[in-house]
Formats: structure tokens, sequence, C-alpha cells
């Protein structure tokens, strides 16, 4: 989440006369992330998240987005959903660009998540999966090897201002992939962003998931391994071995991966590293100075990148053998 478009008092107060939501007490930005601009809204009647989509966004994918939230909702995943207009309409336009307004999940993202808690993000990635068959529409993930391409055309040029040798380093891991990516493992929607603070927990309990503007349909291993990658690394930038056998064991406790998606999962996390090193990477280069913004070290995803070229079996993630097997 993120400012990049501000709105006033005025306008807000407009737009929401189209909402059953009664009247705008009070406001504010929300500054972590690096996608959309947020609001957290207070009303006469509870708490609302307004979205406003930035360019980033291809307004043509938001049916996919908001109706998605809808469809797992009806399933039973906890997630936000977002609130029609009077008219009916989920999308409306607030300060020149399309806006929604979503409902407010209760709890807060942990900053120092245990085992315990990655075994939880494991149970509710896997029940995501399963609640996210039927949906009927589809969208091609923008950010798999294509889009990697695409990123890394836009930075290469300065990547070795970041750290000398970066951009002989990029490209020859982009060509690796690109040779060696699997194929045909079982796929529907997933998530694709399921970081810390896309995750909320009441004490220990696991309240619900949010953000769902990078969801697509590609592998579900692919999900698994950005969790691994979210999760289950430590700030020293060491892998925990722990936490990963914990978020592995509580995804197969609802939905069991197969032998081919346990034997891909080091490349998929190899490539999982490397896509969000290329986008914090070109966000590290052109995020406008002055947007309410935290931007993210590429650097911690290249030593994840760096980490994973050395695994040579999933064992290593913390799959135990009866798992493997």
């Amino acid at each position: 989440m993120a400012v990049y478009t501000d709105i006033t008092e005025d306008d807000l107060k407009a737009f929401l006369t189209q909402y059953e939501v009664g009247e705008l007490t009070s406001y504010k930005g929300i500054a972590e992330g690096v996608e959309n601009s947020n609001f957290l809204l207070h009303t006469t009647r509870e708490p609302l998240i307004l979205t406003l989509y930035e360019k980033r966004v291809d307004k043509q994918d938001l049916p996919f987005f908001l109706g998605l939230m809808q469809h797992l909702a009806g399933r039973g995943l906890s997630c936000p959903l977002p609130l029609p207009r009077r008219d009916g309409e989920l999308l409306g336009e607030l300060s020149g660009r399309p806006a929604a307004v979503i409902s407010f999940l209760e709890g807060m993202w942990l900053r120092k998540p245990e085992a315990k808690h990655c075994r939880e993000v494991g149970r509710a990635l896997a029940q995501m999966h399963i609640a996210g068959e039927g949906f009927s529409l589809k969208r091609k993930n923008a950010l798999s090897l294509g889009g990697w391409m695409t990123l890394w055309d836009k930075s290469a040029v300065r990547a070795d201002e970041v750290e000398l040798g970066l951009q002989d380093e990029i490209s020859a891991e982009l060509a690796y992939l690109e040779a060696h990516w699997p194929q045909d493992l079982p796929a529907g929607v997933i998530h694709a962003d399921l970081f810390q603070d896309n995750v909320f927990f009441l004490g220990d309990e696991l309240s619900g998931v949010i953000d769902f503007y990078f969801a697509c349909n590609d592998f579900y291993a692919y999900d698994v391994a950005i969790c691994l990658n979210a999760w289950c690394f430590e700030k020293d930038g060491s892998y925990n071995l722990t936490k990963g056998m914990a978020l592995l064991e509580g995804y197969r406790e609802v939905r069991p991966l197969s032998p081919e998606e346990i034997e891909a999962l080091p490349i998929l996390a190899r490539g999982s590293a490397l896509r969000f090193f290329l986008t914090r990477l070109y966000d590290w280069l052109t995020t406008p100075a002055g947007a309410l913004v935290v931007k993210k070290d590429p650097l911690e995803y290249l030593k994840k990148l760096r980490f994973h070229r050395a695994i040579e079996s999933a064992l290593e993630y913390g799959i135990t053998p009866d798992l493997a097997s």
C-alpha cells in the first residue's frame, strides 16, 4: 500500500455519497507498499479502506481483482470485500483514478513471525488455492518470465549502480531461468504477493488475507515459493529451516504437493526471488522523490536469489522425506 495521489476532504465526501457507508469522520493515507494509493477511512458506521488504482494497474484487470475477492469470500476465505455503490457497480473514480471502497479487516500484520505463524500462512495459502477453483475470470501473470525481461530492460543499464557486476549476473540468471522454467505443473488462481504485510493476525490466529492486486493464474507451487521467500528468511539473510518446514507442512495439511511440484521448488524459489529483486530494483531506481511510499531494498532479494542457486533439493527447504516421497 502507498499514497501517490492525494485527495481532498470535499472530493472524498462527494465520492462517498455514492455508497451506503454513513458520513466520513476522518481519513489518512497508508504509506506501506509500492503499488496503489490507499487510505484508511473512518465513518459513522465502520472503518473502510479506499484504494485509488495507479497507472501501474491496468484498469481492465480490476474486474478480475474485485471479482476474485467476492469469489474467495463466498468460498469461505477471510479477505476484504469491495463494497458496491448505490448503482451496484464496484468501481468508481476519484481524483482522476479508478477507485474502490473495500471492507476493513480486523487484525495486524506481524513484524516478527514465528514458525507457528508460518504454518498458518501455509494453510491459508492452500485454502486460497482451493477456494479459487471455479472462478471464471482469468488473468495471465504479467510478472513471470516475459515481465521480468521487460523490467530488466528498463533497469539493466543502471544495475551496476546498486552493485558492481550486477548487470552480467542478472542477465545470466534470466537466461538460465528461461531455459529451465518448469512446465505443466498444477495451476490456478494464486495470490502472488503473500508477504507479511498482506496477512493479518489477531494474536496467534490468522484473521485474513489482503491485497490481491497481483493475483493471477499460475503454478500453485510458485505461490508456495513466493511465501518461502517472504516468510522463511531472517533479517540477516539466513534461511530459517524451522519456519520453512512449518509453512510447507501447513500447506500440505490442506492441499498435498505433487512430486513434480516438490522437485520444482528450488527453481521456482529462485525465480520468485528474481521477480521481487527486479520489481524492487526498478522502483528503487525510478520512484519519484516526494512520494509517500517506503522503497524496499532490492539487495535483500539478491541475497535470497544467491541462496537458492546453491539449493540442490527441496529437502533443504524443510520438505520432510515422507512429504517428498
